[in-house]
């Protein structure tokens, strides 16, 4: 019987003693430093920054892990009762480590390796492993991780009160998808603060708890459904709720209003922008004052310069109108000679892209559509012609007296065509002419300077001879009309009077950075550049001839509120223009609108804000352009496809007036219909002075008199611009037809 009994008494006390070994090699920190009081107190979550808008409404997160902590009087008391109930019922009466669950747990699911017996973490124990995580110890791994978690619970305890655990351990824990904390949980699956969260939603989020993968409602919904009921029924065994209320809710469908804020939010494009920025300023401060911040964990507030309201107008113009466009242009391809053309571009891409290889391979790929991306299977040569016959556009707003930013929108969709084409570099065609014009207006000529519309050839440029957009001919258009009605030959005349030299000038003051060429073609518009720098470009013209730096960000704070950065304002201006020339192209360009190129912005659209413009359509109809301005906002738009060889055939369908001037008339239409909005980012333009306006008071096109055509008939055919080493040649009419021809 001795040695029975010796027996048993050395099973008792190793027993007794391996939990003692454990906890006394864990306390000494064999098992990896444990943290002290301090340490624990100064214990910070990685939180997201947040991006707010001009009005102070949520934009986007930059995080590393999305959390948006909150403090404990925000959480409601169903949401903390749910997470007891199924998590913790003593969690009140512990202090840290529930006796009787880790007796379960060492016995059941350690020596005798029943799994399903259940968890026996406290709150506190769990809050542990998020704060701190857990290590890989080989096939001790779990006792070890258990013995830390216990110890650092006690800590836990002994330096936070329980509302404070609470609140610590809501804002740690993972709910799936990336998303951490209950505050971001609640935006992600229900759009909502935690506040307002109703019983039946904070049970899902609490049942998620379990398993954040299987009982995702978005993903797994039964699954989520049948564990919000279990949260309801614990919340009902332990007396937080009553029967037939349980009853009640457990018979609800399970609604959810998912927002995933990362693949689709109202400016992704302006959001990758700013947290650009924000590195940047936070990079300054660095140099500056040695204090570092990340901007993916401490979570800042950006206070930027986006108009959400405004935002949401273009993004639905957006929409509507590229719709409709992406239509026609499919259709257009939808013949055998347009596919023949889309095949041959896609092998192209494909070798460039160097995947000719996977040309044929099939596979499930997500598509771009305005209907909601799609899933298809196809190869990979399809994917690339879908890819190339899509409608890229881009539309920027700013303000022109500030260079703050009111709405950004990069592209069709940021997830599946991320590159920005606000930044994107494209022919201007005919948005350029204003600049020309402008030059004229600082080089001198007068606004009723007329312009021959007779046909012109250049020499040595293969007999380049631009024809305008109604193809007629003859007469004279005054500078003012020219530009109204955007005609091609007089606006070559004026580039051969004006000359390449101020012209370039000009364009690298206004603040492009596409090298001008010194050919005839540039007056039509070949030169290059974004939105972002026509927006430049155009704010000099509506507010009064100064330069402008596009910005958006107003403000960088702490999460307590202080002010680690403000924009400051700008203490001196860079005038560009003078602000006659200012005021001269404003007014032409208003004409414009009123019934030049722009004028279905009035017509069509029904826009009544003041308003001028200038529409712009480059060769083939590659790209349409459109911007708008008056002194309180400049709008660019501009829309092509990512190959200029795929484009419309014709202009009423891929001209400047009919493919981007709807994105920024759309916009402008809703935006007239807010009266507030219109306040803010719509003034009237200041009156002309009388000098000015004698300046414009000629009219728009002329016949040609009795003296223009005697002085013509014995001009010579040729004419010799040795300045700017063109040679030009009128085409002549006969004498009868310039005496008493009329314009065709």
């Amino acid at each position: 019987m001795k040695r029975p009994l010796k027996i048993i008494l050395a099973i008792i006390v190793l027993a007794l003693a391996v939990p003692l070994i454990f906890m006394g090699a864990a306390y000494s920190g064999a098992f990896g430093r444990l943290p002290g009081k301090k340490e624990l107190l100064n214990f910070k979550n990685a939180t997201a920054s947040v991006v707010l808008s001009q009005e102070g409404e949520l934009i986007g997160k930059i995080f590393s892990e999305n959390r948006t902590n909150i403090a404990y009087g925000q959480l409601p008391p169903q949401l903390i009762n749910a997470l007891i109930a199924t998590e913790d019922v003593r969690f009140y009466e512990h202090k840290g480590i529930d006796s009787r669950s880790l007796l379960r747990v060492f016995f059941k699911t350690i020596l005798f390796s029943k799994r399903s017996s259940g968890g026996g973490s406290t709150i506190t124990q769990q809050l542990a492993k998020n704060m701190f995580g857990r290590t890989n110890s080989g096939p001790f791994a779990i006792i070890i991780n258990k013995t830390r978690e216990a110890i650092l619970a006690r800590r836990l305890e002994k330096v936070f009160t329980k509302q404070e655990i609470l609140t610590l351990y809501l804002n740690t824990v993972s709910f799936g998808e990336n998303v951490y904390g209950i505050e971001s949980a609640a935006g992600r699956y229900f759009n909502k603060k935690v506040e307002a969260l109703k019983i039946e939603e904070s049970a899902v989020l609490i049942g998620i708890l379990k398993a954040n993968n299987f009982y995702n409602p978005r993903l797994y919904p039964e699954n989520a459904l049948k564990r919000r009921n279990v949260v309801l029924s614990q919340m009902e065994k332990y007396g937080y709720l009553k029967q037939a209320e349980t009853d009640s809710l457990s018979k609800l469908p399970l609604k959810q209003d998912y927002s995933n804020i990362e693949s689709r939010g109202p400016a992704d494009y302006f959001l990758h922008q700013v947290k650009n920025d924000a590195k940047q300023i936070l990079q300054n401060i660095a140099s500056e004052t040695g204090k570092e911040y990340n901007i993916e964990e401490d979570g800042l507030v950006i206070v930027t310069t986006l108009n959400l309201t405004l935002q949401g107008y273009a993004g639905k113009s957006f929409h509507d109108h590229l719709a409709v466009m992406q239509k026609r242009l499919n259709e257009q391809y939808e013949t055998a000679s347009g596919k023949i053309m889309i095949g041959d571009i896609s092998k192209k891409e494909i070798v460039r892209m160097n995947m000719t290889a996977k040309a044929g391979e099939i596979g499930q790929r997500q598509v771009f559509d305005w209907d909601g991306p799609r899933t298809l299977s196809i190869s990979f040569a399809d994917s690339v012609k879908l890819s190339l016959m899509l409608l890229h556009a881009g539309l920027l707003a700013v303000d022109p007296s500030s260079g703050a930013v009111r709405a950004w929108v990069g592209g069709i969709d940021f997830k599946t065509h991320p590159y920005d084409q606000i930044l994107a570099r494209r022919q201007l065609a005919s948005t350029f002419k204003p600049i020309l014009y402008a030059t004229a207006l600082e080089d001198g000529i007068s606004p009723c300077n007329y312009l021959d519309n007779d046909s012109v050839q250049i020499k040595g440029y293969e007999e380049y001879s631009p024809g305008n957009f109604d193809n007629t001919y003859g007469g004279k258009y005054s500078f003012s009309g020219a530009l109204v009605h955007s005609m091609n030959v007089p606006t070559l005349n004026l580039f051969l009077k004006v000359g390449f030299t101020r012209l370039d000038s000009l364009w690298r003051m206004l603040g492009f950075t596409f090298p001008l060429k010194n050919e005839p073609s540039l007056a039509m518009g070949t030169a290059e550049a974004t939105i972002e720098e026509t927006a430049i470009a155009y704010s000099a013209f509506a507010n009064g001839g100064i330069k402008i730096r596009p910005y958006r960000i107003e403000s960088v704070r702490t999460p307590d509120g202080k002010i680690i950065w403000e924009k400051e304002s700008v203490s001196a201006e860079e005038r560009v223009i003078s602000e006659r020339t200012s005021r001269l192209i404003s007014a032409i360009l208003q004409k414009a609108i009123m019934e030049g190129t722009g004028a279905s912005v009035r017509s069509v659209y029904g826009v009544t804000l003041p308003l001028a413009g200038k529409t712009g359509t480059s060769q083939d109809y590659a790209d349409a352009w459109f911007a708008a301005f008056n002194p309180s906002l400049v709008i660019v738009t501009r829309v092509g496809a990512s190959y200029p060889a795929v484009h419309f055939n014709n202009g009423s369908n891929g001209s400047g007036s009919a493919l981007a001037l709807p994105l920024a008339a759309l916009t402008l239409k809703q935006l007239q219909l807010n009266r507030v909005l219109t306040g803010q980012l719509s003034s009237p333009f200041p009156e002309l002075s009388p000098e000015l306006a004698a300046e414009l008071d000629c009219p728009d096109y002329r016949d040609n008199t009795m003296v223009d055509d005697f002085v013509d008939f014995f001009k010579k055919d040729k004419k010799t611009f040795d300045k700017e080493g063109f040679r030009a040649r009128q085409k002549k009419k006969s004498f009868f037809q310039r005496l008493f021809g009329k314009k065709k």
